[in-house]
């Protein structure tokens, strides 16, 4: 005859599902935080690399840039910023609202390209720009600024809410190219240049796997909790 202080078949398999559920889960939030590890070595390398092509020597503007191949590549032009320009909403730090100027720019075998050219103070706005020749130093960029919250363009008052390259150079008539400043030959008054960099590359990787293995740890934590109160319930 059985025992009366050993659990039955029917208590037993609480206790085993609740086991089976702790160590699937547990084991599940371990590989996601795993994972988030390895994406974060991949990231890094990424990082790394597109630090070392910002940085690298300027070389002449390609025959047919490409948004993937060429993005972030360095390049020297020379030639004329013509005007009009239009601006693109933005903010600097610890200066406030202004615009980011972008210009359409003849190059001297005739091509014509995007400039941004850098920021300008909000109270600067009506300043005149005038033609000016001058050598400019860059990157190549295609930024991703568009979402479902950002607003029309203003063709009348040549305002911009995102550097949105076809669009820009639809309006401003030239390849969809932009070249960000870094340096120019010429002195540019009222604007300082915003050269790319990777500040809006996102890497959170590492703040996920903690998050996953905090979860972990929880779970396994409740597991526990919840197997030890099954156990006092069977015996």
């Amino acid at each position: 005859m059985t025992s009366s202080s050993e659990p039955s078949s029917d208590r037993r398999g609480p206790v085993l599902f609740t086991l089976l559920v702790g160590v699937l889960g547990t084991a599940a939030l371990i590989w996601l935080g795993v994972w988030q590890l390895q994406r974060l070595d991949w990231k890094e390398g990424v990082l790394a690399e597109i630090a070392g092509r910002i940085g690298a020597a300027p070389v002449m503007l390609p025959d047919a840039p490409d948004p993937d191949r060429d993005r972030y590549l360095p390049v020297r032009v020379s030639g004329q910023v013509e005007a009009p320009d239009l601006l693109v909403q933005a903010s600097l730090k610890r200066v406030g609202p202004g615009y980011r100027v972008i210009a359409p720019f003849t190059t001297e075998d005739g091509r014509r390209i995007l400039i941004d050219r850098g920021f300008l103070r909000a109270a600067g706005k009506s300043e005149p720009r005038p033609p000016l020749a001058m050598t400019v130093e860059g990157n190549l960029h295609w930024p991703d600024e568009l979402d479902g919250f950002t607003p029309d363009p203003d063709p009348l008052e040549r305002l911009w809410f995102a550097r949105d390259v076809p669009s820009l150079a639809a309006y401003l008539e030239t390849e969809p190219v932009l070249l960000v400043a870094r340096a120019t030959s010429a002195e540019q008054p009222g604007i300082v240049p915003l050269p790319v960099d990777m500040a809006g590359i996102s890497n959170n990787h590492l703040q996920y796997a903690v998050t996953w293995f905090g979860l972990a740890l929880v779970w396994a934590a409740m597991t526990g909790y919840f197997l030890r109160a099954r156990l006092r319930a069977s015996a």
